[in-house]
């Protein structure tokens, strides 16, 4: 009875652990097959082992399996799955390779002996019987074809069946001794009660302890389906909750929320972060002549190209504001290069607005100007609000500063302050700087005009100079000035006597050179006619451009104009340009 009870409980023990492995390596085999070979033919799904902080990845096969494992090691009770190799990759080094004597064992037993894959071991730990069962995880064609060509694999020279790891599975027996021992002491009593019988009791008690066996494994079985099905439900659940919460929340933001519930504590805490702003040009004015659903529609492109750019540099979208976005680089986790990610992201958004474009044009819509600022320093970061309604912001006077470097913008440009500047390096090429005195700030502010950024991230904007052509017979005008978007009450005449693709220069009337709008004024115009006084168009929305000229005359870059009036100075601009 002794010796059968212990060969029952290694045998269940045994089986156990073999259909857990089993389990585990064919939905790897499951993965790789049906999700990871497939997924690699989609455009803008990587497959990487740091898929959560990676916007639009998935995790390749292997950590999926170490996921599953240490999933299964979580919720099974005295079970621990752990999987490792004498070549771990170098994010791997500190957990991927062997602990302890059973590991080092199994993997030089399994690798001299290919095709026993299994190896095990039943010992003692606090009085306590303990399994530990390795299985082989073999090398095949596509694990081959990876792990020889990726830059950071330990090894290159794989061959197809070669025996790359071990899955270990360490589970106690305290639960097959129990479930025995209380078979046993039932079919003892039943020996005792039927020793007088001779054969015929010994028979029966045999085929008694076979049908317990049986059933303990039908059991393990049921168990083990059970703990599959669970496991499946909870990673379809997690992945909905990440999909749910990923479309308002930044992926980082939603993993922390996940794995740590106390990052949801209300409280705050200064740090260091570079701050992008971005704004459209003239969109409220040019949004007021469409459809509420074709408004929508139109940002919905717009921000579908500026999101992609953002999580390509690893920026975390904190909000939109209408046709305005803030993006946080530094938080929730902070990097080195945040500003330099920073700039590349600003210039990857201002040459993606050519595909916004095409877009719209196609669907017959207004083409699209952004303005970017960018702005280094210390702001106040974490969750604000209350119990019931929260989010993950910013506040501090560095956040309003960004706001008024990017009102400097015109459309396509991209402004920075000297922090930004100086924490990004030489590697950021810019095309000028200026000192402007900012309403609330009380010294004046530094920025930089950027075209472009080199080393590795190689971007440039296009730097295409206006040429101005005259205008044969001077367009009259007249303009207001505006500030913080509050229309002034002065009303000024003038005339538009130059032209070119984007902008114009205005020729005042009776107008001291003291009472010209200053560089990067915003004004709105409207255009007249001779012959008939009372007739203005639309209104017309500009910055003034610091381009010097003439007394009394001075440049502007149209930011909005109607349709009417942009077709008219399109005709005029295609006959006055010969290239055109």
């Amino acid at each position: 009875m002794s010796s059968l009870s212990s060969s029952l409980i290694e045998s269940q023990a045994v089986t156990n652990a073999e259909l857990q492995a089993k389990a585990i390596i064919d939905a790897w085999s499951q993965y790789s097959t049906t999700v990871s070979d497939r997924i690699k033919k989609v455009k803008g799904i990587n497959l990487t082992h740091d898929y959560l902080i990676k916007e639009g990845a998935i995790p390749i096969p292997a950590t999926y399996a170490i996921e599953l494992g240490k999933i299964l090691s979580e919720n099974q009770t005295g079970m621990s799955v752990r999987m490792y190799s004498d070549y771990p990759f170098p994010w791997r080094k500190a957990e991927g390779g062997p602990r302890n004597d059973f590991e080092r064992e199994a993997l030089s037993y399994l690798r001299t002996h290919p095709e026993e894959k299994k190896f095990y071991r039943l010992e003692k730990s606090q009085n306590h019987g303990l399994l530990q069962y390795g299985q082989s995880v073999i090398m095949k064609p596509t694990c081959v074809t990876c792990h020889n060509t990726r830059p950071d694999s330990p090894k290159k020279d794989w061959q197809v069946g070669d025996v790359r790891g071990v899955l270990t599975i360490t589970q106690s027996l305290d639960n097959f001794t129990d479930q025995t021992n209380k078979s046993i002491k039932t079919t003892s009593f039943m020996l005792g009660g039927l020793s007088i019988l001779g054969i015929s009791g010994i028979t029966l008690v045999t085929g008694r302890l076979r049908q317990t066996a049986k059933e303990l494994e039908g059991r393990v079985r049921e168990r083990t389906a059970d703990l599959a099905a669970a496991n499946t439900d909870l990673e379809k659940r997690n992945v909905l909750i990440r999909q749910v919460f990923g479309r308002y929340l930044s992926d980082e933001i939603v993993a922390n929320l996940l794995e740590s519930p106390q990052a949801l504590k209300l409280g705050g805490e200064r740090r260091k972060v570079t701050i992008l702003t971005s704004d459209l040009r003239g969109f409220t004015a040019a949004s007021e002549r469409l459809s509420a659903e074709e408004v929508i529609h139109v940002l919905n492109i717009y921000l579908e190209y500026m999101a992609d750019a953002i999580a390509q540099y690893q920026g975390t979208i904190n909000e939109f504001m209408g046709d305005g976005i803030l993006v946080l680089f530094g938080a929730p986790t902070p990097r080195e290069d945040d500003a330099v990610r920073a700039v590349a992201c600003a210039c990857a958004m201002q040459l993606a607005m050519g595909a916004v474009n095409e877009r719209l044009k196609n669907l017959g819509f207004p083409q699209l100007e952004m303005g970017i600022g960018i702005n280094t320093g210390l702001v106040v970061l974490g969750n604000i609000g209350s119990d019931k309604r929260a989010k993950y912001g910013i506040v501090g006077s560095q956040v309003n500063l960004t706001y008024r470097i990017e009102s400097y913008t015109t459309g396509g440009q991209i402004l920075i302050s000297e922090p930004t500047l100086k924490a990004a390096g030489a590697i950021v090429r810019v095309g000028g700087q200026r000192q402007e005195q900012m309403k609330g700030i009380k010294e004046p502010v530094t920025i930089y005009e950027v075209y472009g950024i080199g080393g590795f991230y190689n971007l440039f904007l296009p730097r295409e100079e206006e040429v101005f052509f005259n205008i044969p017979k001077p367009i009259p005008i007249q303009y207001m000035i505006l500030n913080e978007k509050q229309i002034g009450e002065t009303v000024f005449s003038g005339n538009i006597v130059q032209i070119s693709h984007k902008g114009a220069k205005i020729c005042t009337e009776n107008i001291e050179n003291n009472c010209l709008p200053s560089a990067l004024t915003n004004i709105k115009l409207n255009l007249l006619t001779p012959q008939d006084p009372a007739w203005r168009s639309e209104d017309v929305y500009a910055k003034v451009l610091e381009k010097s000229a003439e007394l009394g005359n001075f440049y502007i870059h149209f930011t909005t104009k109607p349709p009417a009036v942009q077709a008219r100075f399109d005709f005029l601009y295609k006959s006055l340009n010969p290239s055109k």
